[in-house]
């Protein structure tokens, strides 16, 4: 073949492809150029053919350091690296481009070439200095935030911070940037479990908030420290980090124990004035005549039912939620020492699902509870002996609270002036007051009474199907 229809062969495949291209001799005079660069430069092959490079257009390219650079390509076996340009191009305007050059092999032992390609990234570069100007104003907006933040890259290190995490745990720029989270301070933020979630941001699209560490800060003192953590995008380079906020919520926390050490104490002394109030009733017991008895015993348990609620409260230090199993219990135990004492043989059991109940609603359901066990104890065991079991548990979309009793049943005809009693209007008054509805079922192995009642009750589950939350408190003691 012909060096004339090799020519012809490397311009055809030239020609095909979309980068500008030009083939520059050992004096960097343009010995060709493809359809691509005459269309972006708008110029034509007598323009442009069999001059110095440098001289073409109005001198843009005559760059001292450009020339060094294809200067050196010539010279050099391996290809030059990029190079960018930006200049106001005749009939074009502003571009900006990056050139790529490699060494051809001669041609019959002649001088070698060089192949420049040029790209066109004005609108890449516009797009990368609009982000970086995006992300400045954004990096200002952070650093006007009075919480700490942090924004870390995928590996954990810090790529930024703001002024008032420099500010609030009084270090240097310099001792922060580029440090993995786990390694600032003296290893407060090192927890397994802080980790876990953090590493999850990126890659599973999980934000999470509400995370608290309490532990002794350089120069603070011991703070807590509640942790929100979400990705963020840098568009135009596509790069991913977490940015992280610290909110201290020491002084919120410390107000909360506060509030509930007096709750639990305030509970405490409102369960040793029932019980005063019970031992009272016991002692106008010992004194009343026989027909006002069963009244005392009433009052007396469901003063009891009262207080144990209070029990309860005092025990969990908060007056927040009521945990149904131990106020169950209690209940029970209070209604097995006033009613039945220790020489009846009859049992009361509690089987209870770990639900929480409304504090607000806790005392109805407690004195629904005390009524109709009560009334199971004093008519459902004429032998003296049997078992009352108090079963609570949610099912679908209510909540179900049954007295069942292994007694004689309920003779409606000869109990009818019994169900119209206080202890009945107690009843009914509490589930209309709960909006829940009352059914009975008897027979001869007993009685069960059914109170369905609306999820609203309920605080919260803490059932074993519940979702754990992402968030929890961690505190650290440092040896």
């Amino acid at each position: 073949m012909t060096p004339l229809s090799a020519d012809v062969s490397f311009h055809d495949l030239i020609d095909t492809l979309p980068s500008a291209l030009v083939v520059l001799d050992s004096s960097l005079h343009v010995t060709s150029a493809n359809r691509s660069f005459y269309h972006l430069f708008q110029v034509q092959a007598d323009e442009t053919e069999n001059r110095i490079f440098f001289d073409l257009g109005e001198g843009q390219w005559d760059i001292p350091s450009l020339r060094d650079h294809l200067e050196g390509g010539l010279t050099q076996d391996r290809a030059m690296g990029a190079f960018e340009v930006e200049h106001d191009f005749p009939r074009i305007g502003r571009r900006v481009f990056r050139l790529n050059a490699g060494k051809l092999p001669p041609v019959e032992n002649g001088p070698a070439n060089l192949l420049l390609a040029i790209d066109d990234i004005t609108t890449e570069r516009e797009a990368s200095r609009e982000s970086e100007r995006a992300w400045r104003l954004a990096q200002t907006i952070v650093d006007t935030v009075r919480d700490p933040m942090v924004i870390l890259e995928g590996d954990m290190r810090v790529a930024s911070v703001n002024r008032a995490f420099l500010t609030l745990f009084q270090v240097a720029e310099a001792e922060v940037m580029a440090r993995p989270l786990k390694d600032l301070g003296e290893g407060q933020w090192n927890v397994s479990a802080l980790g876990a979630l953090l590493d999850k941001v990126v890659p599973d699209e999980t934000a999470f908030d509400g995370f608290e560490i309490e532990d002794e800060f350089p120069a603070l003192g011991r703070r807590i420290f509640k942790i929100n953590a979400r990705k963020v995008y840098r568009p135009g380079n596509h790069v991913t980090r977490l940015l992280v906020v610290f909110e201290d919520v020491t002084e919120a926390r410390l107000l909360e124990r506060h509030r509930d050490i007096l709750a639990a104490e305030l509970a405490h002394r409102i369960k040793n004035s029932l019980q005063i109030i019970t031992s009272l009733v016991s002692f106008e017991i010992r004194r009343a005549a026989e027909p006002c008895i069963d009244g005392y015993r009433a009052m007396q348990a469901r003063i009891a039912a009262v207080a144990e609620l209070y029990d309860v409260i005092s025990q969990s230090s908060a007056l927040g939620p009521v945990p149904v199993q131990p106020y169950l219990s209690g209940i029970a135990a209070s209604i097995h020492s006033s009613l039945i004492g220790k020489a009846a043989d009859i049992e009361i059991q509690v089987e209870a699902e770990p639900l929480l109940i409304d504090a607000d609603k806790a005392v109805s359901v407690g004195l629904i509870v005390n009524e109709l066990a009560t009334n199971a104890v004093k008519h459902a065991f004429p032998g003296g002996a049997g078992r009352i079991l108090l079963s609570f548990e949610r099912r679908d979309d209510e909540v179900l609270l049954t007295v069942q009793d292994n007694g004689v049943g309920h003779d409606q005809t000869r109990n009818s002036g019994a169900r119209s009693g206080l202890g009945s209007r107690y009843v009914e008054a509490f589930v209309k007051q709960l909006g829940a509805t009352l059914a009975r079922a008897t027979g001869a192995n007993g009685t069960t009474m059914t109170v369905k009642l609306p999820m609203s009750i309920l605080a919260e589950a803490a059932d074993e199907d519940a979702t754990p939350p992402l968030t929890q408190a961690i505190r650290h003691e440092h040896e």
